[in-house]
This record gives C-alpha cells, sequence and structure tokens, in this order.
C-alpha cells in the first residue's frame, strides 16, 4: 500500500449516538472513494466496519474499527466508533487516534446524548470537530431543525457548509456555500450542477455567518471583512480550515448514505478543512526523568506510537492497533514499551480495512497500522526509540457499573471462564472480572446489559466456555449487640491421655473488624501457655458467624478464668473448649447482621433530581445533599446499601437518557433492618446447600 506523508493523512473517527448512521456512512464514504467495489448495508451483514460476528448477528457496532480510503492525494483514516454507551470503550480509543471527530446526527432524531458525549469527548481531548446530519433521503428528515438543535447545544461554533433546498419535504438539491453552488444527485449519488434556487434570506444569512466565522481566524482576513471586501474561495478554505484546527469553527454538512447524496462533498470537506495528522497530531508525553516533552508528528524524529486497541483472538493472537506519533515503525527494529522498559520484538506489520490485512513493510508518523503478537504490550502501551524512551498519556476509560455472578453450565469450567476473561479485558478496558473469596462467585463487571451479554457470547464462541449470569451474593458481617460471659469446658476420656479445657469467655461488641483478644486471668486458672489455643480457636471461630455464616466482626473476647488438668489439657483441648464457649456464648449475646453501605455520588441533569432522590429512597438510600457539577448536572450524594444497587446503572440510564452517571464506593457496614434478616439467613443456607 502507498505510503503518505503526515501532511497528506487524516485520522478522522466518526462517532455518535446508536443508530445514527455512522457505519453506513463510512460505507458510503469507502464506495465513492473506490476503496470498495460495493455498497455494503448492516441489515445484510456485509459492511466493512461491522465484521465481528456480535456485530453482524446484533446490527449494531460493539468495537471500534479501522477503513483507510485515498481521496485525491490524501489518505484518511476512518475509525468507526459504536454510538451504544454500553460499548463506549469503543469511542474512547477511536477518538484518542484521532485529530479530528465526524459526529453523525440523525436528521429525524435531531441531537442526541450521543452526539453530546462524542462532543463533549473530543472537546476533553482537544480535538476538531465536524457535523453531518445523516439520513436527508427519509421521511420527516428537518435540516433546519436540526440546525438550530445544534446552535443551541453545541453554541456558536456551528458553521453549515452544506445545506438542503427542500420541496415538498424532499431534498431537490444540495447548496455548497463555500463554492456558492447548487448540486442535484442522480440514483448513484453522481452530482449535477443546477441553478442556484430561490432561497430568499436564509441562504444570505449563512453565507454571511461562514464570512463572520472566518474572518476572526486571522488578523488580516478580518481587517479584510471589516473593509467590506469579499473573501476568494482559497481564503474562505483557509480561514474555515484554521477555525476548524483552532476549535472555533465547527463545520455541519448533510447528506444520505444510502443514496450517496452529499457523500462527495463530505469527502472534500474532510481533506479541505480537517488538520492533518502533521498540523495536530503532535502529542504531550513524559520521559524518563519524568519531564513533559513534546513529541513532534514527523518522520524524522526518533520513533513514538501508541497502542490505541487490542484485539484478543485465540486462533490470530493478539492483535496491537496502534498509532505512530513520530518516527517510523519496522519490521527490523525493535522498540521499547515505555511502560515495562522492555524490548518488544514485533511480529506482522499491516495496515487493516476492517478485517483485511495488508501487508507493510513499515507505517510513517501520523498513519494508523496494527501488528501481530506482541509480548506484554496492552492498550495504552507507548512503543518507543531506545534512544528517546517517552510515555503517553492513558486514557481514563468508563469504570464499570454493573456487576453479575457467573454461574458455569458445566463443572469445572471456571478456570475456563477466568483465562478467557484476562484476554477479554485484553480487548475491552471497561470490562472487570474479579474471584470473591468471600462469596465464592466469579463477578464479571461492564457498563451495561448488552455489554455482559456481548461477553457472555465471546466467552461461549471463542473460548468454548457456556456460562449464564445471576445476581452476584452480597457480602454481609455478622456482629453482636451485648456482651455475655459463658463457660466452654471440653472434656473427653478414651483411655490413656484423655482432654481437658476450660475456660470462662467474656463476649462484648467494640468498634473494630478483626477479634480482638484479651485475658484477665487471675491466679493461674488457665496456663499461660494455652493462650494462645484459645485465640486460635476464637479465630477459626470468627470465619463463621452463627446466623448466617458470615464472617463475625466487631468482637471482643476476654479469657478471664477457668480450669485445667496436669496430665489431660493441651492446646487442642483449650482449642475446643474456646470453640464450645463461641457457640454457645454468640446466640446469646444478640447476633445480627450487617450490610454493607456505599458512599454513591450520582450525576443526573437538573431536571432529573427528583425523581432520582424518589429512587435513592425507594433503595433505602439516606441523601448527604446536592452541589451543581459541570456540564448543567447536579450531584446528588448520598449513602446507599451495595446489595440494593445491583441493578441501578440500566435504572439511572433510562431515567436521565444516559446522561447521568455515578460513582459507588465502598463505605462501611451497618445494621441490616431486622426485616430482611430472614431472606438473607435463607439466602445463605441455599447457597451453603449448594457447596
Amino acid at each position: 500500500m502507498r505510503q503518505y506523508l503526515a501532511g497528506k493523512i487524516r485520522n478522522v473517527a466518526i462517532a455518535g449516538h446508536g443508530s445514527s448512521g455512522k457505519t453506513s456512512l463510512t460505507e458510503a464514504l469507502l464506495f465513492k472513494s473506490a476503496a470498495t467495489d460495493r455498497l455494503g448495508k448492516i441489515m445484510d451483514g456485509n459492511t466493512v466496519c461491522d465484521f465481528d460476528p456480535e456485530e453482524i448477528k446484533r446490527q449494531v457496532s460493539v468495537s471500534s474499527a479501522v477503513a483507510p480510503l485515498n481521496w485525491g492525494s490524501v489518505k484518511i483514516n476512518l475509525i468507526d466508533t459504536p454510538g451504544l454507551f454500553d460499548f463506549a470503550a469503543g469511542m474512547y480509543e477511536g477518538i484518542r487516534a484521532a485529530e479530528s471527530v465526524l459526529i453523525v446526527v440523525s436528521s429525524r432524531s435531531g441531537v442526541t446524548v450521543g452526539a453530546e458525549k462524542a462532543y463533549k469527548l473530543a472537546q476533553q481531548m482537544g480535538k476538531s470537530k465536524m457535523f453531518f446530519v445523516s439520513k436527508m433521503d427519509a421521511e420527516h428528515a428537518d435540516f433546519y431543525k436540526v440546525l438550530e438543535e445544534l446552535k443551541a447545544s453545541f453554541g456558536p461554533s456551528i458553521c453549515p457548509l452544506v445545506v438542503p433546498y427542500m420541496v415538498d419535504h424532499k431534498v431537490e438539491c444540495y447548496i455548497n456555500l463555500v463554492d456558492n453552488k447548487a448540486y442535484k444527485y442522480n440514483d448513484k449519488g453522481e452530482p449535477t450542477e443546477v441553478a442556484m434556487p430561490d432561497t430568499g434570506h436564509r441562504l444570505e444569512g449563512l453565507t454571511v455567518a461562514i464570512s463572520e466565522a472566518v474572518a476572526e481566524t486571522d488578523e488580516a482576513l478580518f481587517e479584510k471583512y471589516f473593509s467590506g471586501e469579499a473573501f476568494t474561495r482559497d481564503e474562505i478554505l483557509k480561514g474555515i480550515h484554521q477555525g476548524v484546527h483552532q476549535g472555533t469553527i465547527t463545520p455541519v454538512l448533510c447528506g444520505s448514505a444510502q443514496t450517496l447524496e452529499g457523500i462527495d462533498q463530505l469527502l472534500d470537506a474532510l481533506v479541505d478543512h480537517l488538520p492533518s495528522a502533521w498540523e495536530a497530531g503532535e502529542e504531550n508525553a513524559v520521559d524518563e526523568k519524568g519531564e513533559e516533552v513534546q513529541i513532534a508528528c514527523t518522520d524524522e524524529a526518533p520513533l513514538a506510537a501508541y497502542i490505541f486497541k487490542t484485539v484478543a483472538d485465540p486462533f490470530v493472537g493478539k492483535m496491537s492497533y496502534f498509532k505512530v506519533v513520530s518516527g517510523k515503525l519496522s519490521s527490523e527494529i525493535v522498540p521499547i514499551n515505555a511502560r515495562t522498559g522492555q524490548p518488544e520484538r514485533l511480529g506482522k506489520l499491516a495496515y487493516v480495512c476492517g478485517k483485511k490485512q495488508m501487508d507493510t513493510s513499515f507505517i510513517t508518523a501520523g498513519d494508523i497500522g496494527v501488528v501481530t503478537k506482541l509480548g506484554d504490550s496492552v492498550t495504552g502501551d507507548t512503543l518507543c526509540d531506545p534512544k528517546r524512551i517517552v510515555k503517553f498519556a492513558m486514557v481514563n476509560f468508563p469504570a464499570p457499573t454493573l456487576s453479575m455472578a457467573v454461574k458455569t453450565k458445566q463443572k469445572g469450567d471456571e478456570g475456563k471462564v477466568a483465562q478467557g476473561m484476562v484476554r477479554l479485558m485484553e480487548e475491552d478496558p471497561t470490562l472487570g472480572f474479579e474471584q470473591n473469596a468471600e462469596t465464592h462467585q466469579q463477578v464479571i463487571s461492564g457498563l451495561g446489559e448488552q455489554h455482559l451479554d456481548v461477553v457472555v457470547s465471546k466467552l461461549k464462541n471463542k473460548f468454548g466456555v457456556d456460562i449464564d449470569l445471576e445476581k452476584p451474593r452480597v457480602a454481609y458481617r455478622e456482629t453482636i449487640r451485648k456482651s455475655v460471659k459463658v463457660q466452654g469446658r471440653h472434656k473427653k476420656q478414651s483411655g490413656g491421655h484423655g482432654q481437658y479445657g476450660d475456660v470462662w469467655i467474656e463476649f462484648e461488641p467494640y468498634d473494630g473488624e478483626e477479634l480482638l483478644f484479651a485475658e484477665n486471668v487471675f491466679g493461674g486458672s488457665v496456663p499461660k501457655n494455652f493462650f494462645p489455643a484459645v485465640e486460635k480457636g476464637l479465630q477459626d471461630c470468627v470465619k463463621k458467624g452463627v446466623l448466617a455464616g458470615y464472617p463475625m466482626v466487631g468482637l471482643k473476647a476476654t479469657l478471664y478464668d477457668g480450669s485445667y488438668h496436669p496430665v489431660d489439657s493441651s492446646e487442642m483441648a483449650f482449642k475446643m473448649a474456646a470453640t464450645l464457649a463461641y457457640k454457645s456464648g454468640i446466640p446469646q449475646a444478640s447476633p445480627a447482621l450487617l450490610e454493607p453501605i456505599g458512599n454513591l455520588k450520582v450525576y443526573v441533569p437538573d431536571s432529573n433530581t427528583g425523581d432520582m432522590i424518589g429512587e435513592l429512597n425507594k433503595r433505602r438510600g439516606r441523601v448527604l445533599g446536592m452541589n451543581p457539577a459541570e456540564d448543567g448536572l447536579q450531584m446528588i450524594e448520598a449513602e446507599v446499601p451495595m446489595s440494593e444497587m445491583h441493578d441501578f446503572t440500566t435504572i439511572l440510564r433510562s431515567t436521565t437518557q444516559g446522561r447521568g452517571y455515578f460513582t459507588l464506593v465502598f463505605e462501611r457496614y451497618e445494621l441490616l433492618p431486622t426485616q430482611l434478616e430472614a431472606a438473607v439467613i435463607e439466602d445463605a443456607k441455599a447457597m451453603n446447600e449448594e457447596e
């Protein structure tokens, strides 16, 4: 494949809400540029970017995919990203690797949460932005309504460059405001220039808005505009390009991926208006001394590349998608992984277009490729020249918020589940997995129900392990609420030496986690050498409480009396005596269950605060306060029982249409309300019977 310099490369992430038409648009751009010879369709399962079996089955994108094309003398690397919030990792990967983000908005649905999230993430990462209003061939398409929503949501930077001329609610032609020309498309998506339609004052206002936006990008252009002179086409293109790079202009175009209308103009806009990798691909990094350095995007500098995506395939092996920031990555060199400090031997180097790989001997600065079989490198790692070790910033992926316990259909498959999850977590940084020793469950965590559903499917298809998911158990604790004094006496005669141990122990509650053992024995009624045995007996006992078998906490045990036999007493006998005292005394000490309480910070739009406080009350939460947060959200802080928060992420998403998010951190244990104890004890019995 032909190599391009960084100045001739555009890396563009395509983002937006689910079902807004991102993958179809990618397909149209590839077909229009002759990168593919057919226009794939999601319904037929034959698109370039949705090639994973899960994507074909579900007809939605679940991960990011790279697809390059050539338009004129420029190479455009498209990175198609998922729109569903459950698969947000793909959007974070794609936007991290690009210099620009093309946000797709449906002409029917308008500005949705997915578009807002994509814009916000692009803004946070310092990327240039462009909007494409899709599905202009659909019934009830309303470009100008969407344009007003874009202006209301994203401010004065919104600048339409291609607009439709509608007759009877159908697009008659598309007007390019930069060229001041109108184009009509035939059924093959081929344009023909037509006479400019009469649009009244609307067109004049839009053209003036472009001139004003261009004037603000450069002092010379501002003076020219102020003096009343008209800009030349080259000056308009230069001004828009500069404004997009600076973030002061966000172009808006429109068209249809199905009919290919407006796709040629979008390709022109990607080349003309978006910054190249050479212009915007410069990255901040940290060197070996911990000092911040700037890495320019040029072939002439030492190698520095970062891995933005990993695919773990049990048959092909590990594939690491990377972007070269500076230098060249070739199969002849052995780069250093900045995180591990170790050299990485490279496997096969290739360009990718969806699932298709095209071998290459090297990849230049600003370009994107894939390398196979890297040893220890993972998503977020930096590969660099041994002469200049630098590390790029890691992406802060969303933390998993929904946890489910694994139930294997075949006994003994737990090992396969663990191995499969390790591989899947290499692919997806928003997944979590733990072997909970306390509840004896394997727990998978993700961003939502669909996310975990895909994990279940991948474990079966990729790693041959069949599982179901169920609500995870909660790790309760047990404690006592009053003091008791009890005797534990162990006496056994069985010929020869007998066994004799006798203790009096006071059990009382105290504010602490671990067992607090004390002794207050007078007169040697229990010899000191048996004290450790008494403590050991109690330490073994507190691992299981008397109510439901959960660990006992907040227990102080004071050995204050007892007796012994000079021949029959032994450490084992006193350990048994302590056990008998525990089993006798704890039921008399008003035992109770404790439940884990979490500190919740939930961020919701102002209009949803009432609903959310009502929801938290239903979940036995205590609201501590409310404070304004960024993006017009309100932060509600509350303490909530962890047992009530299992499906909270699903409820929050539906209540706020995906705008809300939360953090939940374990805080402490508190007494479980008495009316709920019976159900917990019943569940614990069932759990013990299963084991």
